[in-house]
């Protein structure tokens, strides 16, 4: 990780390193890789990624340092046609953070390419009223020829300010985006401490953790309507760490399908999770997980503030 510069004031008075910073928000349809994109910038795990389609719900930012350069990134919800309560809170957070943020990455999918997932997000991106960047991911499993018709096509649809072509998983071409928005933040001075990786507090990374690995487990037998809350964090006399965590379902077959025959898959995702959570404490962790129904969680407010997503009120 970079060593930070001797002055930070963003302005550089007798030759000193002009410092820059800036929030970069990474949009696109469910499934286009947002989430091991942001991992990739970043140069660590920092959003939850599983095969399932909208598994970042509220926004996640991950923080790196290029350079004299620190670029905020926020992962955001995948945009699409928001049917139910928590869905147009996902779309909304996903918007309002691409219209705070100081530059817009468009992450398409160069696999799937131009199709009808990405209606509803080219409808509304010319409400973003920032410098936005579009990007072709998954260019590992796109012919060259076929990147090359893609990424005409795309800049016909509008002008972007630059068009990247990577591989989030394999790293290749994440070194240029990198590289071009370090320059592309505004100067100023660094917001969070060199050595700081994300803004999320261990109680809310922890439990991403475990609904990721929930994710990972039961994949299609798991619902989507599912979330995950750290009820209880004590750090006990011999320096490990006790975490209680409740596993909301909707229903009762649901949280059948969780428990598992006689516990089983309870204690395998338990143990995944422990694991994971165990090596970003940097201590050895006791957790405990709870699987509880609650029809309709998703149109309880507290949930939502849990998640760090706005409660939508009904339609008219």
């Amino acid at each position: 990780m970079a060593s930070p510069p001797a002055k930070r004031e963003g302005s550089s008075g007798s030759g000193e390193a002009q410092t820059r910073c800036g929030f970069v928000a990474l949009i696109g349809a469910p499934n286009s890789g947002k989430s091991t994109l942001t991992n990739a910038l970043v140069g660590a795990k920092v959003s939850i990624v599983t095969h399932k389609a909208q598994t970042t719900r509220g926004p996640v930012r991950g923080i790196a340092l290029i350079g004299d350069a620190q670029v905020i990134f926020v992962d955001t919800p995948g945009i699409f046609q928001p049917k139910r309560r928590l869905d147009r809170a996902m779309f909304a957070s996903a918007w309002d953070r691409a219209g705070d943020a100081d530059i817009v990455v468009l992450v398409i999918d160069a696999q799937r390419g131009l199709d009808r997932s990405l209606d509803t997000l080219f409808k509304h991106l010319p409400e973003v009223r920032r410098p936005i960047v579009a990007v072709l991911n998954k260019i590992d499993q796109v012919a060259k020829p076929d990147l090359l018709r893609l990424a005409t096509d795309l800049s016909a649809i509008r002008p972007f300010d630059r068009v990247f072509m990577l591989s989030a998983l394999t790293g290749d071409g994440v070194a240029d985006l990198k590289a071009y928005l370090a320059e592309a933040v505004p100067p100023g001075p660094w917001l969070f401490p060199e050595d700081q990786l994300t803004d999320a507090s261990l109680r809310q990374s922890a439990a991403e953790i475990t609904r990721e690995k929930l994710f990972l487990r039961l994949h299609e037998e798991l619902p989507y309507t599912l979330t995950v809350e750290t009820a209880d964090w004590k750090e006990l006399a011999a320096g490990s760490i006790r975490i209680e965590q409740t596993i909301y379902v909707e229903r009762e077959s649901q949280r059948k399908i969780v428990l598992g025959a006689k516990g089983q898959t309870i204690k395998e995702i338990g143990s995944a999770a422990r694991a994971d959570i165990g090596e970003m404490a940097g201590v050895k962790v006791h957790l405990f997980l709870f699987v509880k129904v609650r029809e309709r969680w998703a149109d309880d407010p507290e949930r939502y503030r849990e998640m760090g997503l706005d409660y939508p009120k009904d339609k008219a």
